[in-house]
């Protein structure tokens, strides 16, 4: 995935993402599970930022570690969601997840989903 920079980067890949679902025929009107993805080396402000979200009305996963090739370590968590394929809806969330993230020092990594018929 390419790097995002500013919002509207996000913007335009949220717009990219829910046209290619809509493209695909997902419905466009039915909850889809939508799980925003953050990950940080410090695994305190992954925390952190993992609070933030469930009090924004998010439900957070545990948290996972990994192990980098070069022998260090990564957390990872997602925010999840259940929305339509509403790109204003989905923008607020990113707004709200992005500004968490920046909050916080931890990296967002956008989102993804399932095809809904």
């Amino acid at each position: 995935m390419p790097e995002h920079n500013t919002l509207q980067d996000w913007y335009e890949f949220n717009q990219e993402t829910v046209e290619a679902l809509l493209n695909d025929g997902s419905h466009p009107e039915k909850k889809h599970t939508i799980e925003h993805h953050f990950a940080s080396k410090n695994f305190d402000h992954l925390e952190k930022a993992a609070v933030d979200a469930f009090k924004a009305g998010f439900e957070v996963t545990d948290a996972e570690e990994f192990v980098l090739d070069d022998g260090g370590e990564l957390f990872s968590f997602d925010a999840i969601i259940e929305r339509p394929l509403d790109i204003e809806q989905i923008n607020k969330d990113t707004d709200k997840l992005v500004s968490i993230a920046e909050k916080h020092k931890v990296f967002y990594d956008g989102w993804g989903t399932y095809f809904v018929e």
